[in-house]
């Protein structure tokens, strides 16, 4: 994830925003009791998370899932896969196991949610064939999409079917600077049961909010390669349990790295964190040949 990538991270205040105080009020109207928590990496290629599999490894999505509870699908941005591969996806992955996928760019960049119906409806179509294990969707929209296309995005999220979990990135740093009264989107993003998803990267701080919209928190974490990432992971774990107290029912927390195959140590030591602290039994990911952070 190479977006908000910077020179000096270390210069960088990573302090997390105060939580915001609709917060609270979402989550008390959520089911108490144990969320479901999956944490995962952004890919499963062998070229991107270089050490992290076993010499001999024939089929990386096969292990990875042996390792990992989920993944972040960032292909299906990139690809419109065929029946046949989403298909191979499903029967080579556990039960348990869950796909988060990107909407492809064909949706959110080219046509920017404009006469959107139709690809939307085969990509739909295509990637329902993950069935019990596909996740919650996400829509990333281009840094150049901002409150001036409100309507356009308002308009393709009272479209959007009910049936298919949905979160969304913005990234024009005018949905949150306070040019723009953003309550509109969040009315509506409540409305429609659309999480708000939360990405935290360096370089891009004008975009760290703390806004739910739903009793889901659909985290995008991004280290810098630096000893920092594990501090801040530190710190997300303070707010997670803030959450946790206070009902969240689902958290989806996918971290990427700049040199993605650091993404497994970091995942591994969140997981290690959030089985302690919540009492979960979330499998720790094995890391051959990478040295284990002390």
């Amino acid at each position: 994830m190479k977006f908000g990538k910077i020179d000096n991270p270390e210069l960088v205040d990573f302090v997390l925003p105060p939580d915001s105080k609709e917060n609270k009020l979402i989550l008390e109207k959520s089911k108490k009791g144990k969320p479901d928590i999956y944490i995962g990496c952004a890919k499963w290629n062998k070229a991107d998370l270089k050490n992290f599999y076993p010499k001999g490894t024939k089929d990386e999505l096969a292990y990875y899932a042996t390792q990992f509870n989920s993944i972040e699908l960032n292909a299906t941005f990139y690809n419109n896969f065929p029946l046949e591969t989403i298909d191979s996806w499903h029967t080579k992955t556990p039960g348990g196991f869950r796909f988060f996928p990107k909407l492809h760019q064909g949706i959110s960049h080219w046509k920017r949610l404009k006469d959107a119906d139709q690809p939307t409806s085969v990509y739909l179509d295509h990637i329902s064939h993950l069935e019990e294990k596909l996740g919650m969707l996400f829509l990333q929209m281009p840094d150049n999409f901002g409150p001036k296309n409100w309507e356009v995005l308002k308009d393709y999220l009272e479209a959007w079917p009910s049936g298919f979990p949905l979160a969304l990135e913005l990234r024009h740093t005018g949905w949150y600077d306070g040019s723009w009264d953003n309550s509109e989107l969040y009315i509506q993003l409540e409305k429609k049961n659309i999480t708000h998803i939360i990405t935290d990267t360096a370089g891009r701080r004008d975009l760290l909010h703390m806004r739910l919209t739903t009793p889901t928190a659909f985290i995008r974490y991004n280290g810098a390669n630096v000893d920092s990432d594990y501090s801040r992971l530190d710190d997300w774990m303070d707010r997670l349990k803030l959450w946790v107290d206070q009902g969240i029912q689902n958290i989806y927390f996918f971290v990427h790295q700049n040199h993605e195959e650091a993404s497994p140590l970091l995942s591994a030591y969140l997981i290690e964190k959030v089985n302690k602290e919540f009492g979960t039994d979330i499998k720790i990911p094995h890391t051959p040949g990478i040295p284990t952070k002390k």
